[in-house]
């Protein structure tokens, strides 16, 4: 599965969920209100769970720190 398929699949639960626990407060079904409390706690928790994203994240910001460094090099 790509990545931005992971990221949409989970913001789409993320949403699902937190329309389902407005709607569950809004109409006093508790029990719909706590699936919409669970669905948008796992799409968190996958977000979480997800090393191959986190580690590209990871990376990312490695590189930038390092090209900041160099550039702030040349400009002295």
């Amino acid at each position: 599965m790509t990545s931005f398929k992971r990221k949409f699949d989970r913001a789409k639960d993320k949403f699902s969920g937190e329309v389902k626990e407005a709607a569950g407060k809004i109409t006093g079904n508790e029990q719909l209100e706590l699936k919409g409390k669970i669905q948008s706690s796992q799409a968190d928790l996958r977000k979480n769970m997800d090393v191959g994203a986190r580690i590209n994240e990871i990376k990312e910001d490695i590189a930038g720190k390092i090209n900041d460094k160099i550039d702030k090099k040349k400009r002295k």
